[in-house]
């Protein structure tokens, strides 16, 4: 009978010691091969500069294992010594993560153990016949593609797009399907993402996909960060109906080169054009010269510019103002792209003018060279 308590003492006593707080994971990875003993491999999360290393351990016997703590789950890395240019990712999260590593192709390693890692798995499993069908598309098309432009060959261009767009539209119904089969799938942040990327993306349809996801996914750092992504969507929708041609130009003000609050009715002459530009911006730098021979030759016929900077020094501003030799009215918040006139005006991309009548109606939006010179030469003409 003792024995047999001793025993039972002992068996908890191990289980105490591996089991993991709630707050912890472990990484246990495996990988055949002799070339990868006794060399590193690097845990790494995306850093806004590119990957940055979290830990680094070295491979014994073909084994390797991290251990540590994280609040939240999120996509990481790892990079081995013997085959630096290649990375295999998983989902960083509490508990036990078990990485297969595929010693040949780094990036097909298998994850496992964990509910994002089995879903990530999933994932991959749901879509990598299409995923299959796409590179072999490329593969086989890329030659043909790139020949028939060269011959401007419009039939054989036409046809492979048409062929790639039915390949891709599988691969989005196959995204479309995980998302809202697995609200509370981590890896959804960045399928969504990646739908979002489409130029022919119906963003309503993808907003409702991010509103089918659960909370805990959502409130998530990147499941934040792509909430505030929708939210700004929706501000650039509504700013830029709010200034499309035909609509009065939204009233602003913000201060001078000398301090002064100066507002767009204060600019405002029988034309009027908001250029929004910054010193550092050089397509805004090239474009200038075109800007002051127009001024020069029609201010005196009722042209006004009102110049919007989105500098974030008021020194660079000053000097690019006075190099350029720009004479008209200029402002600036001095926020970069934050600047709350841009955010108003809707404006993504610089450099951007809106050409307004004498009643301070958008007649005309981001006309550059001679085709903003016609235009205000007619408007002038009334």
């Amino acid at each position: 009978m003792k024995k047999f308590f001793l025993f039972l003492a002992l068996s908890v006593a191990v289980i105490s010691c591996n089991k993991l707080a709630d707050n912890e994971y472990e990484i246990t990875g495996s990988i055949e091969g002799s070339d990868f003993d006794g060399k590193k491999v690097v845990l790494e999360k995306q850093g806004a500069m590119g990957f940055e290393p979290v830990d680094t351990v070295v491979v014994e016997n073909g084994k390797f294992t991290f251990k540590g703590t994280t609040e939240e789950p999120s996509l990481h890395f790892l990079s081995f010594e013997t085959k630096p240019m290649e990375k295999a990712n998983f989902i960083l999260e509490n508990g036990s993560i078990n990485i297969k590593v595929n010693k040949d192709s780094i990036y097909r390693s298998v994850q496992s153990g964990t509910f994002n890692n089995d879903k990530l798995n999933e994932y991959y499993d749901k879509t990598k016949a299409n995923t299959a069908k796409v590179m072999k598309f490329q593969q086989d098309n890329t030659p043909v593609m790139m020949e028939a432009r060269k011959t401007n060959d419009t039939v054989a261009m036409n046809r492979l797009n048409k062929e790639y767009k039915t390949l891709m539209a599988d691969v989005e119904k196959t995204n479309k399907q995980f998302v809202k089969d697995n609200p509370k799938a981590y890896i959804n942040i960045f399928i969504i993402r990646q739908l979002m990327s489409s130029a022919e993306a119906d963003q309503a349809e993808i907003k409702e996909l991010y509103n089918s996801l659960d909370e805990s996914v959502k409130n998530t750092k990147d499941g934040k960060e792509l909430g505030d992504t929708f939210k700004q969507m929706e501000e650039q929708e509504k700013a830029m109906a709010n200034v499309g041609v035909g609509k009065k130009a939204p009233a602003f003000s913000a201060a001078t080169p000398d301090g002064k609050m100066m507002s767009l009715k204060d600019a405002m002459g029988k034309v009027t054009i908001i250029d929004f530009w910054a010193s550092w911006c050089k397509p805004c730098r090239m474009e200038n010269p075109n800007v002051v021979a127009m001024y020069n030759e029609l201010h005196g016929q009722g042209l006004n510019i009102i110049g919007v900077s989105l500098d974030k020094e008021a020194d660079a501003w000053k000097k690019a103002i006075a190099d350029d030799k720009l004479t008209w009215s200029h402002v600036s918040n001095l926020k970069f792209w934050e600047d709350p006139i841009a955010k108003l005006y809707g404006v993504q991309s610089i450099p951007a003018t809106f050409v307004l009548d004498a009643e301070g109606n958008i007649v005309a939006k981001d006309l550059r060279g001679d085709q903003l010179k016609v235009k205000v030469k007619e408007l002038l003409a009334k």
